[in-house]
């Protein structure tokens, strides 16, 4: 399979690796050059560009081969989920626990491959599976979108616990209803639930807020420690996703009427509220059934 992976940072990298070493022809290019040569011969365009600049640089494409969507998030201009803007062409979206670094080492890994074309996706499917990279299929497309995109917000609270060093029983409560925000706003997006707690969902939300190499986790640890949102990007020095979702994951949940209190108490944070204050109020909300 001739393939192009748009986006050469961490993730593109690792992820143009994954395919060569299943012999693909594979060429990374930056997301500068979307309209080279390669990109327009290929069978497959994989996209790892930052989700504030995604559908800009899919509208540059050339060719109509499939595109398979590594960006985990939506669209900061619409709202969309990124299958929703990319046109005229098919998308599937990969996603899951992939932490890049650790996909570079050769360790093993799981992902789930989301279409609503099953024959696609099995297609893809056989492609990319190998030994140490594993892949499932779902054709639950909406959910294994949201959860790519709320995870990250997740992340970054859970992150702000450890620089409150508020300790493992709140960053796992916080975790276990960030989780259950996620699954709430699937269910009014049209997800199906058993999503949210497999690959997309359960799985890559745990790594990422846990990992030593989460971006967003790192990003809410600093924010959380007086740095700024900008400040914490920049010391970081890579795309952190969470911080362009967050005030869009929110008006996508306040547009559906669904309550996430989780991700309003991280937007507030981020436009500047006082986090202990925002700690206190999540804390002593009504007590109600789980």
């Amino acid at each position: 399979m001739r393939a192009a992976v748009v986006g050469a940072g961490s993730w593109g990298s690792a992820f143009a690796g994954v395919l060569r070493e299943q012999g693909h022809d594979v060429a990374l290019v930056g997301r500068e050059a979307p309209e080279s040569h390669e990109v327009g011969a290929a069978e497959l365009v994989c996209m790892a560009v930052p989700s504030r600049v995604f559908r800009e640089v899919t509208t540059s494409l050339p060719g109509t081969a499939p595109v398979l969507i590594l960006t985990k998030g939506l669209d900061p201009v619409s709202g969309k989920r990124l299958s929703e803007v990319v046109e005229g062409r098919e998308a599937l979206v990969l996603s899951g626990p992939n932490h890049a670094e650790e996909i570079e080492q050769g360790l093993p890994a799981a992902a789930v491959l989301a279409s609503e074309n099953e024959e696609l996706a099995a297609e893809l499917q056989h492609e990319i599976h190998s030994l140490r990279f594993r892949v499932y299929v779902n054709t639950d497309l909406v959910g294994v979108e949201l959860c790519a995109a709320a995870k990250n917000v997740m992340a970054l609270a859970a992150g702000a616990v450890d620089g409150l060093e508020a300790g493992d029983n709140a960053k796992a409560a916080l975790i276990t209803r960030g989780l259950a925000e996620m699954a709430r706003l699937g269910e009014a997006c049209g997800a199906r639930p058993e999503t949210f707690s497999g690959m997309a969902g359960m799985g890559d939300l745990m790594v990422t807020c846990w990992s030593r190499h989460g971006r967003n986790r790192a990003a809410g640890e600093l924010i959380a420690r007086g740095a700024t949102p900008e400040e914490a990007a920049a010391e970081i020095g890579q795309v952190v996703e969470g911080l362009t979702t967050a005030p869009v994951l929110r008006e996508l949940a306040r547009r559906n009427g669904v309550e996430l209190p989780i991700t309003e108490a991280v937007c507030e944070v981020l436009a500047g509220a006082s986090l202990s204050q925002l700690v206190s109020g999540l804390m002593g909300r009504r007590p109600t059934d789980e």
